[in-house]
Formats: C-alpha cells, sequence, structure tokens
C-alpha cells in the first residue's frame, strides 16, 4: 500500500477479510494470477488517490493476471468501502465470471454482499475478533429490495442492493440442494464461460428444485427479510413504516389489479401486506392475464409472521389458496414474476422491449383481507 497516512487500519480490515472469505471459506485468493498456473501468491497492492464518481474502484493489471484497489483517501479507512472492493478482486479471482457480459452487474451485488457479510455475519466473526475489529451496521437498502421490488432481480439501477438474494442463497434457510456456504463460489467456479447468466448457473446447482421456486421463496422471506439475516431483519421492523407498499389499485368487490408502472418483472415481486377481517381465513384467487410472453407464470405465497417464534408460508399454487390468520398475527401475500423458463437477458442493456422487461399483468381476488396500503 501507498499514498495511505495511516494504512494500519485499512490493513487490518483486509487482512481480516482474507481470514474470512480465502482462509476460512475457501474463496480463491485475488494473490493469485488468472494468467498463469504456477500458484505462486502474490500481495494485493492498494493505493490511495482521487477518482472520479466512485469511493474506490478494482482496477487490473493484465500483464500479471492480477487485481489491484484504488481507493479515495477519505474513504480508505472504511472498511464497507475497502472490503467492497475486495470483494471485485475476489470475484476476479474466481475467474468464471470475467468477461461475462451478463454477470457484469452481479459483480456490484457480490461486492456488497462481500462488504456486508464482512461487517455483520456469522460468518466472518472469528476473523473479525482476531482482528479487533467490531460487529459493523448492515449496508441493506429497503426502498430498493422492497419498495422497489417490482423491478428485475437484478439490473441497471439496483446492482448495488440486490445482494440480499446472496445472502439468502448462503443462508439457505430453506435448506434447498445446492445451495448455502459454498453457493455463490460455486456460481463462479460452475459458469460455462458461454455468457449465460448466473440464474442459468443457479439452475443446474440447485436441480429439483428450481429457481422458480428459489426465487419465489425468497421474495415470501422478504415480506419480513426473514432471510437468515438479523441484522437486516431488525432494520426492517424499525423502518418498514416508511416504505412503499403502492402496488394494487382497487377495481371493486375485492378485485385488485396490479398498478401498470408496479406490475413485477423478471424474478421481481409484488409484496402486499394485507389487513386482516372478521374470522382470519383469508383466500386467494390470482390468475395471469398475459404480458404477451408464452412462458409467463408466477408464483405466490402467504407469509405469515406471529407475534413471536417463526414465520409461516403458505404456497399458493396456480394462484389459489388460503390460510387462517389468528390475532395478533399479520400477513402478507407475495406475487413473483417467475416465468416458466429462464431469459437470457444482459442486466446492463435490457430494454423496454426485452422479455425480462415484461410486467406481470395479474388480477388479484381477496376473500377475508384487503390490502393494507
Amino acid at each position: 500500500m501507498f499514498g495511505a497516512s495511516s494504512p494500519d487500519a485499512t490493513l487490518n480490515f483486509l487482512e481480516a477479510a482474507n481470514q474470512c472469505f480465502v482462509e476460512e471459506w475457501c474463496w480463491r485468493s485475488p494473490g493469485l494470477s488468472i494468467t498463469e498456473s504456477s500458484g505462486t501468491p502474490y500481495k494485493l497492492n492498494v493505493c490511495t488517490m482521487s477518482l472520479s464518481g466512485a469511493a474506490g474502484v478494482m482496477q487490473y493489471d493484465a500483464g500479471r493476471g492480477l487485481p489491484y484497489l484504488q481507493v479515495m483517501p477519505a474513504s480508505i479507512g472504511s472498511a464497507e468501502v475497502v472490503v467492497h472492493e475486495l470483494g471485485h478482486a475476489l470475484t476476479l479471482a474466481e475467474e468464471g465470471w470475467v468477461d461475462q457480459g451478463r454477470t457484469g452487474l452481479w459483480w456490484e451485488s457480490v461486492a456488497n454482499f462481500v462488504s456486508d457479510t464482512f461487517q455483520t455475519s456469522p460468518f466472518c466473526a472469528k476473523a473479525r475478533t482476531d482482528h479487533q475489529i467490531a460487529t459493523g451496521r448492515t449496508i441493506i437498502d429497503l426502498n430498493a429490495t422492497i419498495s422497489n421490488s417490482f423491478n428485475i432481480i437484478v439490473v441497471s439501477g439496483n446492482q448495488y442492493e440486490a445482494w440480499p438474494f446472496l445472502a439468502y442463497l448462503t443462508y439457505n434457510p430453506d435448506n434447498y440442494p445446492g445451495l448455502g456456504r459454498m453457493a455463490l463460489p460455486a456460481m463462479f467456479r460452475t459458469h460455462k464461460r458461454n455468457n449465460e447468466t448466473r440464474l442459468h448457473v443457479l439452475e443446474r446447482m440447485t436441480t429439483p428444485t428450481t429457481v422458480q421456486t428459489i426465487v419465489g421463496r425468497y421474495w415470501a422471506r422478504m415480506a419480513f427479510v426473514d432471510i437468515g439475516h438479523p441484522l437486516g431483519q431488525a432494520t426492517f421492523l424499525a423502518g418498514r413504516s416508511r416504505l412503499n407498499y403502492a402496488n394494487l389499485t382497487a377495481a371493486g368487490t375485492g378485485s385488485y389489479p396490479p398498478v401498470t408502472a408496479r406490475q413485477p418483472k423478471y424474478c421481481g415481486s409484488n409484496i402486499i401486506p394485507l389487513k386482516v377481517s372478521g374470522d382470519g381465513k383469508v383466500s386467494v384467487q390470482l390468475t395471469n392475464q398475459g404480458n404477451r410472453q408464452a412462458d409467463s407464470a408466477f408464483t405466490a405465497t402467504l407469509a405469515i409472521r406471529p407475534a413471536s417464534g417463526a414465520i409461516r408460508y403458505v404456497d399458493l399454487p396456480d394462484g389459489a389458496g388460503s390460510a387462517t390468520v389468528a390475532t395478533g398475527e399479520e400477513a402478507t401475500l407475495v406475487i413473483a414474476n417467475t416465468p416458466k423458463t429462464l431469459y437470457l437477458y444482459d442486466p446492463s442493456t435490457v430494454g423496454a422491449g426485452d422479455p425480462a422487461s415484461a410486467g406481470l399483468n395479474d388480477k388479484l381476488q381477496l376473500t377475508g383481507a384487503t390490502p393494507a396500503n
């Protein structure tokens, strides 16, 4: 490192993060070249310098096949920034996503996942303790992930904020096969280098469980941020009154079509808190009215949270089903756009005519409840 007047804190962050992700978690070291096979480890270079429009960047030395980091002087002591850039270096070191355009914006999701995990996760607790680093704050952005959950799961505009999906895959609270602590390294290492999307990689990893099932349950759990991230859930419970849930319009007699501008796009969702009435029995009937995509489909779930204890999830096959919500419980309906086939879309260039941009056009019929917003 050069150009930093007090590098000790930064070096401590990087040594701790290296301990967590490389030594303990077995990600490939960013000190290993991606262009030579000697296995010789090099040092990761870090320098401070003035940058335009970014607190830090990862650069690439093509001659050596190695990443190096550049960080603004004002951010060199920030674990959030420095470890985010290390996340890019870790992604580069794994090599599977290098020069694969359809994974491009996911690099930012990965970097923020690495940054947040380093600061908050039990996975990095030993490394933080060994380096005398306190547990930090979560960087979860609930406006991006919940208020704007209708967006494509990763697209230009939410690439930094979409990392909770990676946290869900890593914590794997539903115990799906192929997921868990090594899910993200596996998504680098099993990419076919054919410009496929990361969801296509996920599809192979989790067979027989489909990506549509996984995405649907992820969004159902995001109704109360029940993804295995306690600080994220605490942030949600403290601030959910400020979130935007205005996803539906009323058409009379319990019928609620979606607001056109908020129709969920590819692997996005509508999260709809409910106001339950009567005896607490809530019945749902969803109808897919078509969006000009032959494979249009959805995954619908009721998430029911008691005053204490585990949240339960009620699947609604074909959009139909019911559940009883007891006094003191709260219910949220979640509708995810999960077409029958996965789309080969590029998050950085997807346009209005792309199938991934087609909003789900469903009609909701509710009995025993109304949308709370």
